[in-house]
């Protein structure tokens, strides 16, 4: 039986499982990492080269590693050097800087060797702790924590799943299966959303095919440093928030503090720019009705007026209900598993949901507040865990 089983190997997973080998010395024969994709952070590299982020939107004091300013160290030497490159507000890094830091880390801690490549599909209680089923067989541990992500819950407009399920050119960039660089080739194509990945997509598409490009955007770019205020980032605010005791106000607040379809300063102007060049065109409106003939999608839009193309990609984010599936939900009911209303865990300050279940990420939310979810999300879960 293993101590500790983190299942979801990416940013959470990925850091927790070093804080814990490294920090609260569980030995590295008793964790693992359940984790479906065969290299650790395999699904955060998919989606952000399908968005084309080009910039964390984090600063550099946010990364998988233990001391905050590993990522600065490493721009000094090797691999870094030649990647050193940040952006202001806050020296935000680069994506292929983070993503070169983070290989560094997991070459490093030889956090690869903790893996286990799968899925979850069961879980119960056992003597001792608990039995999670996957599809190659059980895994027995005392402890367990969740990492799970919403980042296979592409979030679909009803019209968009009709489109999909009659077979149009329509994709979404967070399926699991999109690949932004295998597009086919397009007369037209339109990109439906608000935020920094419908801005960086319909750029991405544009540089493609310059001046065949949409932005359907439902309001005007926002613009906001970070997706939620930055004072989450520290105590304070979160220390507030979690003194409500009512946990649909604490779901409340979370809703009403996220800059949902924001994006930095940067993005905003580069955007801009290229709308003046001529190379895409920013619409504002929503889609009111959809319809699909040949190859070509007809997009009714609120304001009366129609968009056609040959191809569509959806940037509307992700599902709002909470990771982890049926085999949770099960899992929840049968061992009496405490849940919100909005069916989120509801833990301690320690992340403890009950027994020797842990969370962190989208799932310790009510506990660490609207930026649970993101890489200081995973830091703030490491203080708190007790090993």
């Amino acid at each position: 039986m293993l101590d500790w089983l983190i299942i979801g190997g990416g940013l959470h997973g990925t850091h927790l499982s070093l804080h814990l080998t490294r920090l609260r010395r569980v030995p590295r024969d008793r964790l693992r990492v359940l984790d479906p994709y065969p290299e650790p952070l395999a699904r955060w590299d998919s989606c952000t080269r399908n968005a084309g982020m080009g910039f964390l939107r984090s600063p550099y004091v946010h990364h998988i590693d233990i001391p905050a300013d590993s990522l600065m160290h490493f721009t000094d030497r090797g691999v870094g050097k030649n990647l050193k490159s940040f952006i202001d507000p806050f020296l935000r890094p680069s994506t292929p800087l983070f993503a070169a830091h983070s290989r560094h880390v997991i070459r490093k801690n030889q956090l690869d060797e903790l893996r286990i490549t799968g899925r979850a599909c069961g879980l119960s209680a056992i003597e001792g702790g608990y039995r999670v089923e996957t599809e190659n067989g059980s895994i027995e541990t005392a402890k367990i924590l969740f990492a799970l992500s919403a980042s296979e819950m592409p979030l679909w407009p009803d019209w968009g799943r009709a489109l999909k399920d009659a077979g149009a050119p329509i994709d979404h960039v967070f399926d699991p299966l999109f690949n932004r660089e295998l597009v086919p080739a397009f007369r037209s194509a339109v990109v439906v959303g608000g935020g920094i990945t419908g801005a960086q997509v319909a750029m991405a598409l544009a540089k493609r095919n310059p001046g065949n490009v949409t932005l359907l955007t439902p309001h005007v770019p926002r613009v906001h440093r970070f997706d939620s205020p930055s004072g989450w980032m520290g105590p304070r605010m979160v220390e507030a928030f979690c003194k409500e005791p009512d946990m649909a106000k604490r779901r409340s607040i979370i809703r009403a503090v996220r800059h949902k379809g924001s994006m930095p300063a940067e993005v905003r102007g580069t955007l801009r720019r290229a709308a003046e060049l001529g190379k895409l065109t920013i619409r504002v409106g929503t889609v009111k009705e959809a319809s699909s003939l040949d190859g070509t999608v007809s997009l009714a839009c609120d304001d009366g007026t129609t968009l056609t193309a040959d191809r569509l990609v959806l940037t509307t984010g992700f599902e709002t209900g909470r990771p982890g599936g049926d085999w949770l939900g099960r899992a929840i009911e049968e061992m009496g598993l405490p849940v919100a209303p909005c069916g989120f865990p509801i833990v301690d300050a320690s992340l403890r949901w009950h027994g020797g279940l842990y969370t962190t990420g989208a799932l310790a939310e009510l506990e660490l507040g609207p930026v649970a979810r993101n890489i200081i999300g995973a830091r703030h879960a490491a203080e708190r865990l007790k090993a």
